[in-house]
């Protein structure tokens, strides 16, 4: 069940379509780990023109950690780690999914990136983790991401703490 990706209706009524996601994570609260829950209902993640807000941010890297405990290294566990440059180009965003449980990334065209992020959405699957969905797009879909984490971590750095950061450390 998708109420933002369904371009159907977000594209005649996206008023309706945003109604009825916020009534679906409302009756869901209690099944969404408490950070992915704060992100998805809080009032700048869905504005545009929140500079914080995903909407038209440029991915610049994805990365997909495998770790691994054990004897013989054989207790594996994956993490993915997003970066991207926000909308306004004065700031990046980070999302940390610590424990990936299942992914599916498609992009119909690279040969202008992913372009922008469009559309998302965070739900919770069939065994109880949260799904999210991300739509890649220019002019038209370019990609569809579907990644299943046991939670998200968000972070928004200002482009001034950037630079104060790398100044420091040179």
């Amino acid at each position: 069940m998708t109420f933002l990706l369904t371009s159907d209706g977000r594209e005649r009524d996206v008023v309706s379509a945003f109604r009825r996601y916020r009534e679906y994570l409302e009756s869901q609260r209690s099944a969404f780990p408490p950070s992915a829950y704060a992100l998805a209902t809080s009032d700048w993640y869905f504005d545009s023109q929140d500079h914080r807000c995903p909407h038209d941010a440029w991915l610049e890297r994805c990365e997909l950690i495998e770790a691994s405990t054990g004897e013989r290294s054989e207790k594996r566990t994956l993490s993915l780690r997003l970066r991207m440059l926000g909308a306004y180009h004065d700031g990046h965003i980070e999302i940390l999914y610590p424990r990936v449980f299942a992914y599916s990334f498609s992009l119909v065209d690279s040969l202008r990136g992913h372009c922008d992020w469009r559309f998302d959405e965070l739900r919770i699957s069939d065994r109880g983790n949260v799904i999210h969905e991300i739509e890649w797009a220019d002019d038209q879909k370019t990609g569809l991401w579907i990644i299943e984490a046991a939670d998200l971590e968000y972070r928004w750095t200002p482009a001034h703490t950037v630079s104060q950061l790398q100044r420091t450390t040179e």
